[in-house]
């Protein structure tokens, strides 16, 4: 298993600086980053390319997500054009390139999906459009997925000879057996209302109704004590792993340990007082 990379704010504020002096031009950035209010939108921004997992565009992912800042509460990402991902970019995959470079992008896909189970803050996937393969390994490795009715999910890599392999890892993990095994054996897409159904999508809205619905959930997100989110979030995927009786054990004891948090005897006494709680945001 590999452990994700993380970025401090030092290896992340001179990456400018060093291109500036590089002897070899920049690659343009194929992602749109920014941050406001705690909230870091990343899209995905190479439609040419139906948005496609290449390499970089793994990498300058995993840096976005990674970056390291206290202010952050919650992350969305999506994408431009009617595509959100079509998954791996097939010219890398080529006897060209050979069996290391293969080697480091699947690496690297692994850094990133593990990388967003293991944050602390809730990642929301917005999408409009297809997600494929890849793309769909995305959608399913994120907390919340709100999706435009329109909207489909595919894993047809078979279908061009590659086994959808990892994107079926999270699939497998949201969906019914017999669902992922349709998605994975056969390539036919889902729509949007099949995979809220299967528990791959949190909810469907028109298209016209997606920017508000996001901004619904990250709303939700943000009026939320950011260390009792982060402490849910953790438990919440690995007692997915126990055994009922183990996690009822250790859920217990978390319990306990929220409770006696500030923030979870703020939230107490504000609801026997008929407040609005003020979130400390700390671990203690």
């Amino acid at each position: 298993m590999f452990a994700p990379r993380l970025l401090t704010r030092r290896s992340w504020k001179p990456v400018l600086a060093n291109r500036l002096f590089s002897q070899t031009p920049a690659r343009p950035s194929l992602l749109q980053v920014s941050q406001e209010n705690g909230v870091r939108s990343i899209t995905l921004a190479n439609p040419k390319t139906r948005n496609a997992l290449s390499l970089q565009m793994l990498k300058e992912l995993q840096e976005a997500v990674s970056r390291e800042d206290p202010s952050l509460r919650c992350i969305t990402i999506e994408a431009q054009g009617k595509v959100f991902s079509a998954g791996h970019n097939l010219k890398e995959l080529t006897d060209k390139e050979g069996r290391s470079y293969h080697l480091k992008v699947f690496e690297e896909c692994t850094h990133l999906m593990l990388g967003l189970q293991r944050l602390p803050v809730p990642v929301v996937a917005k999408v409009n459009g297809v997600a494929a393969a890849a793309g769909c390994q995305l959608v399913a490795s994120c907390d919340i997925v709100i999706a435009s009715e329109t909207s489909s999910f595919s894993t047809p890599g078979a279908s061009v000879g590659i086994f959808c392999s990892t994107p079926g890892i999270p699939l497998v993990r949201c969906v019914p057996r017999k669902v992922s095994a349709h998605m994975l054996l056969t390539g036919l897409p889902i729509t949007a209302q099949e995979a809220q159904r299967a528990g791959l999508v949190s909810k469907i809205v028109p298209e016209e109704e997606l920017d508000a619905e996001v901004q619904k959930v990250v709303d939700a997100v943000l009026h939320k004590s950011k260390s009792v989110i982060a402490l849910g979030k953790k438990f919440m995927y690995r007692q997915m792993e126990m055994g009922i009786e183990e996690a009822y054990r250790e859920g217990g004891e978390l319990m306990v340990q929220n409770i006696n948090m500030k923030d979870g005897q703020e939230g107490i006494s504000s609801f026997i007082g008929k407040r609005t709680p003020s979130w400390t945001h700390l671990d203690d």
